[in-house]
This record gives structure tokens, C-alpha cells and sequence, in this order.
């Protein structure tokens, strides 16, 4: 399967997990904030435990010690993190690596952990969590793009079904969802919106 999927929801607890495995979503992101070692690595083996056996991939945001430890198989990390994880460690385990970027700076140092993807936001505006960057815009996605060539481009924040066409067209290869989902008045229909335009990409193997 591509990894990650073109629709690639981004939620926080493990309840959402189950809920959009059961919808059929290929490629999952938890992230859970301000959890100590204990409480990250339970929630970690508990989602695991859910996406077992589905065509579910779950990604680790943040936690790279718990994923290593629950045996995880995709890991997301943003700037902070990389500062204090253990990329070598976290390449032993066998994990794949996605790195949040921002700015050139950051894509830069991105680049140099060798990621199996490159995010991209904000795109929109997004109230979810406070950002000390402005709105990236549909130009630098295409920017982004040709700067990271065959590496897959993720795009999040701020995003709705409605624009995902424009999103793509720019060059992005997948796009992270949170709000659109999780605030939606309908979060299932939402998603089979979603996966209707954009169902997951079997040809190729995770």
C-alpha cells in the first residue's frame, strides 16, 4: 500500500483510531499530547492493538521511545523531537520517519535524517493549535515538491475535502486531516467522502 494514504486523518485518542479503522482508513496518525513514558506507551500498545490485522497503518506522532518499545512501524516527528530523539535508534527498530517542516530551515534539516515523507503546514489557517507560522499557501506546496523530488509531500492544516483537489494538483502526494474530520458535525460521512475521492492506493507495498 502507499504510505501514507492520500487521506491521512490525524486524531488524539484511541477511540478515533478504532472508529476510522472500522470506516477503512489506511493510514492513521495518533497524536496524543503531554503524556509521560507510562501513559504514552499504553496508549501506543492500545491503538496498535486496534489496527492489528486491518488494512490500517498507525502512525506514532511524537513518542518514539513508546513506539519503539510497542513495536510500531511508522513514526511522525516534528523539529522539537528531532532534537531529542534518537534517529539512529529509532532507524534500528525498523520504523519509517515522516518530520513536520516549515520553512526552508527546517526542510533542510529534515532532509538530512533521509525521511520516508515531508510535511508541510500550515496550508490554511487552523485554530487546532497555535502556530508561530503563517498560512503556507498552494505555492509552496509546488515549491516544496520540487525541492524534495521523489520523497512523498504531506500536507496539513487547515484543510477541507472541498480543496483537496487544488492540494493535489500542486503537488502534494497526501493530505493530513484533522478538523475536517474530528469537528465535523457527520465525521463518518465526512470520511467516506474522503475515501470516495480518494480512496487507499493498493498498488504499492508499505
Amino acid at each position: 500500500m502507499l504510505y501514507p494514504d492520500r487521506f491521512y486523518p490525524v486524531v488524539d485518542t484511541v477511540a478515533w483510531v478504532e472508529r476510522l479503522t472500522k470506516l477503512g482508513i489506511g493510514t492513521i496518525q495518533l497524536r496524543a499530547k503531554n503524556l509521560d513514558d507510562a501513559a504514552a506507551l499504553a496508549i501506543v500498545r492500545e491503538a496498535l492493538a486496534v489496527t492489528k490485522g486491518t488494512q490500517a497503518k498507525l502512525i506514532v506522532n511524537d513518542y518514539w521511545r513508546a513506539a519503539i518499545d510497542a513495536g510500531a512501524q511508522h513514526l511522525h516527528l516534528g523539529q522539537e523531537d528531532l532534537d531529542t530523539a534518537d534517529v539512529p535508534a529509532i532507524r534500528r527498530a525498523g520504523l519509517t520517519l515522516g518530520i513536520s517542516t516549515h520553512d526552508e530551515d527546517e526542510l533542510d534539516n529534515a532532509l538530512a535524517y533521509k525521511p520516508d515523507y515531508i510535511a508541510l503546514g500550515p496550508i490554511y489557517e487552523t485554530t487546532l493549535k497555535k502556530m508561530r507560522f503563517a498560512p503556507q499557501g498552494i505555492e509552496r506546496i509546488t515549491a516544496w515538491k520540487l525541492l524534495i523530488g521523489e520523497i512523498p509531500l504531506v500536507a496539513i492544516g487547515g484543510i477541507k475535502l472541498e480543496q483537496a483537489a487544488d492540494i493535489f494538483a500542486a503537488g502534494a502526494n497526501s493530505i493530513a486531516v484533522v478538523s475536517d474530520v474530528t469537528q465535523n458535525a457527520d465525521p463518518d460521512a465526512r470520511v467516506r467522502a474522503w475515501l470516495t475521492d480518494y480512496p487507499n492506493d493498493l498498488t504499492k507495498a508499505a
